[in-house]
């Protein structure tokens, strides 16, 4: 992954010959994640690797604890994950371009400076997530978006990491925002204005208005699966509905996994012939990329492949 050369930009590797035998650990920090996927992931992912390295969650949204935890000898890096996304970022010594322009973390990683002291960097591996997860079902998407509008449903966290994901990587001509509320997209289109110049995005603020645009090719998904109650909300379904009705298809990605990897978008979308992508496979690719920057190494298929195994096969009901 291009992450890991881009990772020694913040400084040399800490792991020393024998670090895969070395007992360290990773550790998610949240406020409520009792039932996180993560540790299950990450253990299989660790394996693949072949180190003997272990995960740990750690419910605190204390900053000083998540340094003094970041900081033990037996540390090799963190996930970090509500409400701790940005408050965390502060603590670091750096963040890359993704983080800083997402304004969010969710994952930390160590590298040494100059004189061989540690240094803790923030990114946010879910733009990865969500580029991984497209170009490994359809390789062919970066040729086919190029130039095609895209489309974001949501205004929050997770929407900004798409907006970054679709603009970066896949080049559209603009990136439609269906949302409930104008005033969040209004605040996400100012903030992305300035953090990436050039950006175009366009609020599909009615039915009608959306049904007379070009059709997006792809499209990130990134609100929760609850029937729509609120004007907005059902607003915004029936515009999405509108969208995903028309003749032009493309791929659907849902980041919602919860109750049901098979939400409501993912359905609809699905039934009217657009190729889709469960949130699942997406939590996958963005643990995937955490452990690339942690183990140092490229992904191991066989790895990622019992990991969306064992996501696939659970049916708790969980949290990131």
């Amino acid at each position: 992954m291009d992450i890991l050369q881009q990772s020694y930009r913040y400084g040399k590797s800490p792991l020393t010959p024998g670090a895969t035998a070395t007992p360290y650990c990773a550790r998610l920090y949240g406020g409520a994640i009792s039932q996180s996927l993560s540790p299950l992931l990450h253990s299989i992912l660790f394996k693949s690797a072949g180190t003997s390295w272990s995960f740990h969650l750690a419910q605190t949204t204390s900053g000083a604890e998540f340094m003094s935890k970041l900081k033990a000898t037996d540390s090799i890096g963190a996930s970090i994950t509500m409400p701790n996304k940005v408050t965390f970022q502060a603590l670091l010594d750096d963040l890359t371009d993704e983080a800083r322009v997402i304004g969010a973390v969710n994952t930390a990683f160590i590298r040494l400076d100059n004189h061989g002291r540690r240094r803790y960097i923030g990114t946010n591996t879910d733009c990865v997530g969500i580029r991984e997860t497209i170009l490994q079902r359809e390789p062919q998407a970066r040729a086919r978006a190029q130039g095609q509008p895209a489309m974001v449903v949501g205004g929050g966290g997770a929407a900004r990491s798409a907006i970054y994901a679709l603009w970066k990587w896949f080049q559209p001509s603009e990136i439609y925002i269906a949302n409930r509320l104008k005033s969040e997209v209004d605040a996400m289109a100012s903030y992305f204005q300035s953090a990436m110049p050039g950006i175009r995005l366009r609020h599909l603020e009615t039915v009608e208005s959306a049904t007379n645009l070009p059709s997006p090719y792809l499209i990130v998904g990134t609100v929760p699966d609850y029937p729509p109650s609120e004007p907005g909300e059902v607003l915004c379904w029936k515009i999405c509905e509108a969208i995903l009705k028309d003749a032009t298809k493309g791929v659907l990605v849902d980041m919602c996994y919860m109750p049901s990897p098979e939400t409501n978008l993912i359905l609809t979308a699905r039934g009217n012939g657009w190729q889709t992508i469960s949130g699942r496979e997406v939590l996958v690719r963005v643990c995937t990329a955490q452990q690339v920057l942690w183990t140092e190494k490229e992904p191991n298929e066989q790895g990622i492949k019992a990991a969306l195994l064992a996501i696939e096969e659970t049916s708790r009901d969980v949290k990131l």
